[in-house]
């Protein structure tokens, strides 16, 4: 993992932790257990991030210090930077789901999880039904209708019989789930790009690296 150093006040080295943007929301939720704030009213929110990110940064002028976070919590104590990740979060845009994508990342962040685009899967063609008896496991039939035969000197109606198929999983069920793994990329590069443009992160150093864009391909 690459470090990036900056300058501290008593004139030393102090080195960023550089994470991926995925890393980033992960250590944010999951180890910082950074709370999502639901956004104020609309008259509140500005242009940009919203008023979440605001009102971190605000109270950082305000304190002018924080204390500093690391892998050992103390109390209920949240990393600054993790609030500000938070806080970007909650200011996702409507074009990319808004409060609801918000809430998708950060409980998948939370949970260290990947969306399930359904790797592997591929639609196989399957009775609608079966039924077990003692001969094993046979598809159900159905009447499609009836022809006249002629068997042993005689005209006979026979039922025509049918087995009713379908796709499982059905192919529209994959690309809905890809679908769902390409909106939250999305959320995610703007994220990284907030987050990255923004540079009010002290401790961490948000990097390009990014999770492949369609990794079914």
């Amino acid at each position: 993992m690459s470090m990036q150093g900056r300058i501290g006040r008593n004139g030393g080295t102090k080195v960023k932790r550089a994470l991926g943007v995925q890393g980033a929301l992960e250590w944010a939720f999951r180890v910082e257990k950074a709370q999502l704030e639901l956004p104020p009213p609309e008259d509140l929110v500005e242009e940009g991030f919203g008023f979440g990110l605001e009102y971190v940064l605000m109270q950082r002028a305000a304190l002018g210090c924080k204390v500093d976070g690391g892998q050992h919590k103390m109390g209920s104590y949240t990393h600054a930077d993790a609030e500000v990740i938070a806080a970007t979060v909650a200011g996702m845009p409507d074009s990319l789901g808004g409060i609801r994508m918000a809430i998708r990342v950060t409980e998948l962040a939370r949970a260290g999880l990947t969306p399930d685009w359904m790797p592997g899967v591929v639609p196989r063609c399957v009775p609608v039904e079966t039924r077990q008896n003692q001969h094993g496991v046979r598809a159900v039939t159905e009447v499609v209708g009836t022809e006249r035969v002629l068997t042993r000197g005689k005209w006979r109606s026979v039922e025509v019989l049918a087995c009713p198929v379908t796709w499982r999983p059905h192919p529209e069920q994959i690309a809905s789930a890809r679908r769902g793994y390409e909106d939250w990329w999305q959320a995610l590069d703007w994220v990284r790009d907030g987050l990255m443009a923004a540079r009010m992160l002290r401790d961490v150093e948000v990097t390009a690296a990014m999770p492949k864009v369609r990794p079914w391909r």
